[in-house]
């Protein structure tokens, strides 16, 4: 009924779990998740072409030339990017695709993909949000105040999403998007053509 795979653009503020979210819908869905160039240096047990390709930045900035990217940004003085070839393949196969990007990329990609289906995550509360940062144990007061501000003003964008996703529990966010998911695909004008055709000349 679908020719091709739908795109889900899964954004968040730092500290809303939106990555804990996206392991835990890749262990229970066929999804394949894009991973993102960075040219950020590898946190703690992050693995090259697992979690991210970590590159320089004059080869981040050498791809950007070359069109290689789908998206890009600049966040907290780092690049980001998404390869476009891997997304626009896998996509064309019939498999959905997560995109676990920032909000910048997430607005680059809805101009670029408009029938791509963006949900926001967001934490039980802003007490919580700040929890969840402190809890990493990775960043200094200075950079901790800056990551919380910077999330007052990125949930600000949750009305440029189509759904937005509350993470109290894991298990509970990945029921939400699953059934977001679902009920998308359902979608009349998600539906390939010539299956409709065909059913009204069957009729």
């Amino acid at each position: 009924m679908r020719s091709k795979g739908q795109l889900i653009v899964i954004s968040g503020p730092s500290g809303a779990g939106k990555g804990t979210v996206c392991e835990a819908l890749l262990k229970k869905n066929d999804f394949w998740i894009s991973v993102s160039a960075t040219t950020r240096s590898p946190r703690n047990a992050e693995i090259e072409g697992i979690n991210y390709y970590f590159i320089s930045r004059e080869e981040f900035l050498e791809r950007i030339k070359s069109k290689d990217f789908l998206e890009y940004a600049e966040v907290y003085g780092n690049c980001y990017g998404t390869p476009k070839s891997e997304v626009l393949k896998v996509l064309e196969s019939g498999r959905d695709v997560i995109l676990e990007i920032d909000i910048q990329g997430a607005l680059k990609v809805k101009l670029a993909y408009p029938n791509g289906l963006f949900i926001f995550i967001l934490p039980p509360s802003m007490e919580e949000l700040r929890n969840r940062i402190t809890n990493r144990g990775s960043e200094t007061p200075e950079s901790l105040m800056t990551r919380f501000a910077s999330a007052h003003e990125e949930i600000s964008f949750v009305s440029k999403y189509d759904y937005a996703v509350v993470n109290d529990t894991v298990d509970s966010a990945c029921e939400k998007i699953q059934s977001i998911v679902i009920a998308e695909r359902c979608r009349v004008d998600r539906m390939n053509g010539d299956f409709l055709k065909e059913e009204i000349i069957n009729e």
